[in-house]
């Protein structure tokens, strides 16, 4: 079923799953501003698409799920994209492991330096799920009820 033919419940619930996944992502990152929390470092100018392009991709992944099940393929790589998402946007000396294994210093000149990639392959890992999930049920497509 190609998504321009999603009934309203699949786009409600992929609205949904953006919002979801824009707050999960960007409040403990900081990226979302609230009072619970505050960076140490500032926020980057590419941590905004990023966060955008990981909540249009998981929202839509979750719409996936609704009302038209597909087999379960994908579900791996919708973790951890979203997972290497919140990694790639959040603050690097803020990180406890990253601070642990590298230190202070080595979370900003080595890790905050590969934040931009982490982000590209987490959304990388987001659009392949989506596509695998498109075409798995494209493939074996089960009835409305």
């Amino acid at each position: 079923m190609p998504m321009l033919s999603w009934p309203p419940r699949r786009w409600l619930a992929a609205l949904a799953g953006a919002a979801l996944f824009t707050l999960a992502a960007g409040i403990p990152t900081d990226v979302v501003p609230t009072p619970l929390f505050t960076r140490m470092t500032p926020v980057q100018w590419w941590n905004y698409p990023i966060l955008i392009a990981t909540a249009v991709l998981g929202g839509l992944l979750i719409a996936t799920y609704v009302r038209a099940p597909a087999a379960a393929a994908g579900m791996g790589k919708t973790a951890g994209g979203g997972l290497l998402s919140a990694l790639a946007i959040g603050c690097p000396v803020c990180n406890k492991l990253v601070v642990f294994a590298l230190g202070f210093s080595g979370a900003l000149t080595i890790w905050a330096p590969l934040q931009p990639a982490l982000g590209m392959v987490s959304i990388a890992l987001l659009g392949w799920t989506l596509r695998t999930r498109l075409a798995t049920e494209r493939a074996c497509p089960v009835p409305a009820l």
